[in-house]
């Protein structure tokens, strides 16, 4: 696959992304090509800050030339609306009527929804956040290639407030929890998205993170029940990040093979690049 080229899309403005760089050491992008590329060795690709640096006007030439393009998470919220919320539907809007594939991660997911026409809002259960649990696979979704090769229920790495409240007009559901749709695809002018709620490319660090950066806010949510426990569990992460068959931990948190295998956690990225953005390169 050494010849694709895709295009990725940091959801986050300038603050965040300064943020996630203090705490993690890179950006939601640096973070999702390193996982495209350990997935597709020499994949050629561009990275892109659509929130408040380049705008839908200076993307919108060239984007045929990708053979796919990912959106990554964000701290946005649909809602709030804005420049950075609106710029970021319209990019997608313009992947999907330039036929070009497009996957979505959690903010990503949801920014697609809208501009194919669904909806989203703050979801009423609650935030959910560490790991998703129970995600189960649709019958749709167990004969769809997005999740070719994952487990029919497992769990992923999560972070978000808001759900998916109504699918776009004949999407597929493919997965869903407790706590809303999980996944999903769909087509929409000439192109398709295949989007999830949670974060296939995080890994334990990522967590970690996520975790230190929310902070007391996660304590307030009622995530954690204090401080103490806010912190034992980002340790917990360092911890499966430099042993992540550290069975102790494992059994603690419920984890199965979806997490405790790098290969079965970012099966979606690996499938999408295989199904879709494969398939787009072959027909050019």
């Amino acid at each position: 696959m050494s010849s694709l080229r895709v295009l990725v899309a940091d959801g986050n403005v300038a603050e965040i992304r300064n943020r996630q760089i203090n705490a993690v050491g890179y950006d939601a992008a640096t973070g999702y090509l390193r996982v495209l590329r350990h997935l597709a060795p020499g994949l050629a690709c561009d990275v892109v800050y659509p929130a408040d640096v380049h705008t839908p006007k200076q993307l919108a030439h060239g984007l045929e030339r990708y053979d796919g393009v990912a959106i990554t998470g964000s701290a946005l919220c649909i809602a709030d609306g804005g420049p950075a919320v609106e710029r970021q539907i319209e990019l997608a809007t313009m992947v999907l009527e330039a036929g070009v594939p497009l996957f979505g991660s959690c903010w990503g997911f949801q920014v697609a929804v809208v501009a194919a026409g669904g909806a989203v809002a703050a979801n009423p259960r609650g935030r959910e956040f560490g790991f998703a649990r129970r995600i189960q696979l649709t019958p749709a979704g167990r004969n769809h290639a997005l999740f070719a090769g994952k487990p029919p229920v497992f769990e992923a790495p999560t972070v978000h407030r808001d759900h998916i409240e109504r699918l776009p007009d004949g999407a597929e559901l493919l997965a869903s929890n407790e706590m809303g749709i999980q996944a999903a695809a769909f087509t929409y002018r000439r192109g398709t998205c295949w989007g999830v709620q949670y974060h296939p490319e995080y890994d334990y660090r990522d967590i970690c993170a996520v975790t230190r950066r929310y902070g007391l806010d996660l304590v307030a949510a009622q995530i954690f029940a204090s401080s103490t426990a806010l912190t034992e569990f980002a340790a917990d992460m360092e911890a499966l990040q430099a042993n992540p068959v550290d069975h102790p931990l494992l059994w603690k948190y419920g984890l199965g093979p979806a997490m405790h295998t790098e290969a079965v956690r970012v099966r979606e990225l690996a499938n999408w690049l295989t199904a879709q953005v494969g398939a787009r390169a072959r027909s050019r």
